[in-house]
Formats: C-alpha cells, sequence, structure tokens
C-alpha cells in the first residue's frame, strides 16, 4: 500500500518549535511527530511512503536518511514544493498512483488503523474517503432562537456538536483527476468532486486525535502520548 504524507508547511503557528524545526520533526516523547507516523503506517501494511516537502524540506530529507527512523521495508520517495501548492495541489507532484493511496498531514497523532481505513474505502467505492472525528464545541452565551423579531426559544451555553476532517484521506485516481495544475487546497476538492457527481465518503474514528499544528494542540498531545506510549508507538 502506498501513503503520501504532507510535510511541507512553515508551521506559523506552532513557533517557537518550528523556527528552526520543520513542523514534522517536532517531538512528541523522544521522536519526531513524521517518525512515528511512518512507523504506523509501516505497520499498518504500508511499504511506500512519498513525502512532499517544501519548508526545511532538507531537514526533514537528512533526518529520515541518516537515522533508522523509517523502517526498512518503507521506501521513501520526496517531492518538493518550490512555491506552496496547497493541500491538494502538491498531489499534482507525486508519480500518478495505479490504485487507491493514502494522504495524510504530517503532523498528526492518532491510533486511528490505517489499515482498516483503506479496507472501509474498498468497500464503500467511493472517489474519496474522508478521517473523521467528533469535535464538541461549547459556546459561553445564550442562544435566541426565531425570527421576525419573536423569541421562539433560548438556549442557555449550548453545546454544539459537529463532525471534522481528521487531515486523513484516501483518494482514488478519480479523485486525483479533479486535482488541477497550480495551488489547490482540499475544501476546492471536495466540492469539486461533489459538484460532479463523485461519491465522497466519511469513515467516523472517535479514538485519540491531535493536530499538533498549535503549541496548545502540541502540548495536550505530548501529555496523552506520554500518559501511555505504547498506544501510539509501534513496537
Amino acid at each position: 500500500m502506498r501513503a503520501v504524507i504532507l510535510a511541507g508547511g512553515k508551521g506559523t503557528r506552532l513557533r517557537p518549535y518550528t523556527t528552526v524545526l520543520p513542523k514534522p520533526l517536532v517531538p512528541v516523547g523522544d521522536r519526531p511527530i513524521l517518525e512515528l507516523i511512518i512507523r504506523q503506517l509501516a505497520r499498518c501494511g504500508f511499504t511506500s511512503v512519498d513525502l512532499s516537502v517544501g519548508h526545511l524540506g532538507e531537514l526533514v530529507r537528512a533526518y529520515l536518511t541518516e537515522t533508522d527512523a523509517a523502517p526498512a521495508e518503507v521506501e521513501l520517495r520526496y517531492f518538493w514544493e518550490d512555491e506552496p501548492m496547497g493541500t491538494a495541489g502538491a498531489l499534482r507532484l507525486i508519480d500518478p498512483p495505479e490504485e487507491q493511496f493514502l494522504v495524510m498531514n504530517g503532523d498528526i497523532l492518532t491510533t486511528l488503523d490505517y489499515a482498516e481505513l483503506m479496507s472501509f474505502h474498498r468497500r464503500q467505492g467511493g472517489a474519496l474517503t474522508i478521517a473523521t472525528h467528533k469535535k464538541d464545541v461549547s459556546l459561553e452565551l445564550g442562544v435566541i432562537e426565531g425570527g421576525d423579531g419573536i423569541v421562539a426559544d433560548y438556549i442557555e451555553k449550548p453545546t454544539l456538536h459537529y463532525r471534522v476532517s481528521m487531515g486523513i484521506y484516501i483518494y482514488t485516481q478519480a479523485a486525483l483527476e479533479h486535482v488541477p495544475d497550480g495551488k489547490f487546497d482540499f475544501p476546492d476538492l471536495v466540492l469539486a468532486l461533489l459538484a460532479a457527481g463523485e461519491r465522497v465518503t466519511t469513515f467516523e474514528f472517535d479514538g485519540p486525535w491531535f493536530d499538533i499544528g498549535t503549541v496548545d494542540e502540541h502540548e495536550r498531545a505530548v501529555a496523552a502520548f506520554s500518559q501511555d506510549p505504547e498506544r501510539f508507538e509501534p513496537s
């Protein structure tokens, strides 16, 4: 199986860590998050990993080349974004895949089973599958419902429930065909697929998931990892 890791962002929200390190090399425990991801993918049966790199990409390649971070059975390939191409546009740089492939951001800590996600996608038969997570948003205000100046209901400090993208996807060639040359972001791809009548499916996962794009979220991820590292780190 094949995976693509998007590892080219500058990580400005994660400063000061990313002042000298590319975001995928920011540590969780005693390993960079990117190393944890690659080892998790290997454990799930992925043998080919493409890395889309840009900002400080040479440090990413040097680390993976000069250490034993990547298991021997995993082939690593690098694709360079000379200019930011967006969260979908960067996929135009990779060699065209012959079958479905996983795409994920290079800053995610989770226990999601990537092989299970691939199997789900095959059963659903869509052009694209999005891994989702439940997110609760609490409002610290009273919400008034109604219209035309008339109050129909008053809800004090409600909690709203959403399914949000985890930054992990399964693409097919059909989905990739809707990615134009140049900069193009993932939300635009989803809308393009829906407009074309393509099937887009969701895989619901509510286990541990952290997007370490901010300092606060990184601290939460480190705390969760420290409490139970074996849950996240392949042996």
